[in-house]
């Protein structure tokens, strides 16, 4: 019998790493995007006949509905929302609309057509807020201070709920993951395609907010890894997922200039204006219980993740 997934967020960086897994583990693979695929239509094609596109909306129930039933998934990932910590400040009900309420639906949907299905949510980190202790595990205290986390605070304790009415519902609590794939609106991003635009002469220096904000940074393909994990697991639960590793904004930039041959110190400007409010000091993960429970270990460093990231970027650009 072959397996079925249904990816939501599926054109992003997790959604294609995840299916990226799936259908080489033979899994049958529905993608979920929006009205206006662009450039995902041809790289579902390339995928073969067991990748298929399929239409929804987490913001309109009779769409989820719709895909419930056709697809009848054995398993239900979402990466599905709005994923800027940054952006969230400027329209938070529409982070909320989309990243809490969004999976209300998908669970509700869920429970009514495919009752028997596994869910994962994508959790974040950020549902910590700025905690008082380092690193953080699955009992420390939710404390979100910004809309970004209240809204997958939200997501997150729907499927806390959906997991008490008796659904396979779990959370996976990612810490920072990032990938070639990662675009420039986000710091690492940002910092990879700037050292790779200096070095090629492309540009001559690049704006950064806070140098020392601490993060935990993992490869995404090994996050996606501890996903299926949890969809396949006896019993559903929370889990934090992180390399337990903490990494400042500056050490980022360091290693990937360093790459290139460049010092980060002459290139990279201090700019008041990328400052984030409320930003947490440090997030840190303790994923002892997914290692544990599932045998899931990070298997990317730091350093090999940030010149991967620089590569693309060099490739890209030249």
């Amino acid at each position: 019998m072959t397996h079925s997934a249904l990816i939501t967020g599926a054109a992003g960086q997790d959604g294609r790493y995840l299916a990226e897994l799936l259908l080489g583990r033979g899994y049958q693979v529905y993608g979920m995007v929006g009205p206006d695929p662009g450039e995902y239509a041809s790289w579902v094609a390339a995928r073969g006949p067991m990748m298929t596109p399929v239409e929804g909306d987490l913001t309109d129930r009779n769409s989820i509905d719709e895909l419930m039933r056709s697809c009848a998934p054995r398993e239900v990932y979402n990466f599905a929302g709005m994923s800027s910590v940054g952006a969230s400040w400027h329209a938070p009900e529409l982070y909320m609309e989309i990243n809490g309420r969004g999976v209300v639906r998908l669970l509700e949907s869920m429970e009514a057509f495919a009752p028997a299905a596994h869910m994962v949510q994508a959790s974040s980190a950020e549902i910590f807020g700025d905690p008082q202790h380092s690193p953080q595990n699955e009992d420390t205290p939710v404390a979100p201070t910004n809309p970004y986390g209240e809204s997958k605070l939200m997501g997150h304790v729907a499927v806390q709920q959906a997991r008490a009415r008796g659904l396979h519902a779990s959370n996976a609590i990612f810490y920072n993951h990032e990938s070639p794939m990662r675009p420039v609106t986000f710091v690492t991003g940002k910092i990879a395609d700037a050292a790779a635009r200096i070095k090629l002469g492309l540009a001559s220096d690049v704006h950064l907010g806070n140098l020392d904000v601490v993060r935990d940074w993992g490869f995404a393909g090994d996050y996606v890894e501890a996903m299926a994990r949890i969809a396949c697991a006896e019993r559903p639960g929370d889990f934090v997922v992180a390399t337990g590793e903490g990494h400042t904004v500056r050490q980022f930039a360091q290693v990937a200039f360093a790459y290139v041959g460049l010092d980060y110190e002459r290139y990279v400007v201090v700019d008041p204006d990328f400052f984030r409010e409320a930003d947490a000091t440090a997030l840190v993960g303790d994923s002892a219980r997914i290692r544990t429970q599932l045998g899931w270990t990070p298997a990317m460093g730091f350093d090999r993740l940030v010149e991967m990231m620089v590569d693309a970027a060099m490739e890209r650009l030249s």
